[in-house]
């Protein structure tokens, strides 16, 4: 046999030499495999609760958006679910210059049913007028306000969140209608019974159906009906009735 076909650490003379080193492909199954083994549970650890953290964040923000979402929407698009639909739909400006037309040499307290975002209101402020907008859209109700601040009208101006079938309007003499025609008829009714004599209803978009206008200006969809409401009620002053004395 030749020398150099010895067994391993066998020397050429018979004496034994040292084992050669094992190489990393030897020495890494094992040892890196428990290495990994016990770091692998810290690291899985860790991971599984950074996503865990990622995850909520990302619910948590999805939730928000949803819920904003629908605290803006809800309220405009409740109107369309009513029984009677009354939508936001906002005022052009030829239609507030033909409503202030219908106010020209007009006083006392003014009112807009259904004001939307406030500006026939503030429109009217600005003419003097102590005016007042009722609305059921809240986001528009404090939008309103503060365009009433901005424009610098807000201590003539009013605007409250409310139904308009459970106010009365009978202390004002200035009423402001934008209304649909499914609410015209019960409308009528309501003001005719609330109003007083001197009273004005300027409708917008749809006229009423019974009454018969008194003025009338614009075209198409700004178009504005004005109402005077003594012309369709019994509106008599009473007076004393003196007899003459007869003689006896």
């Amino acid at each position: 046999m030749f020398p150099w076909a010895q067994a391993p650490g066998r020397s050429l003379a018979g004496t034994s030499l040292p084992a050669p080193p094992l190489s990393c492909s030897q020495v890494l199954p094992g040892a890196m495999s428990e290495a990994v083994a016990k770091e692998s549970p810290e690291q899985d650890g860790e991971g599984g609760s950074r996503r865990s953290s990622w995850g909520l964040l990302v619910t948590a923000g999805v939730g928000g958006t949803l819920v904003a979402l629908y605290a803006v929407v809800t309220p405009f698009v409740t109107p369309a679910l009513r029984k009677v639909c009354l939508p936001f739909v906002p005022a052009t400006a030829t239609q507030v210059q033909n409503v202030l037309k219908m106010l020209e040499n007009r006083s006392g307290p003014l009112v807009d049913i259904g004001s939307g975002d406030g500006r026939i209101v503030i429109a009217a402020a600005k003419k003097g007028f102590k005016a007042v907008g009722y609305e059921l859209n809240p986001w528009l109700v404090w939008y309103s306000r503060y365009r009433a601040w901005r424009d610098g009208v807000h201590q003539n101006t009013k605007f409250y969140i409310s139904d308009l079938w459970k106010v009365s309007f009978s202390h004002y003499t200035n009423i402001v209608v934008f209304g649909v025609p499914q609410m015209m008829p019960q409308l009528e009714k309501k003001l005719e019974e609330e109003l007083e004599c001197d009273a004005r209803i300027i409708a917008c978009r749809f006229p009423f159906p019974c009454w018969i206008p008194d003025h009338t200006t614009g075209e198409g969809i700004d178009t504005v009906w004005a109402y005077d409401l003594k012309h369709y009620r019994r509106c008599e002053t009473k007076h004393l009735e003196i007899t003459p004395e007869t003689e006896s």
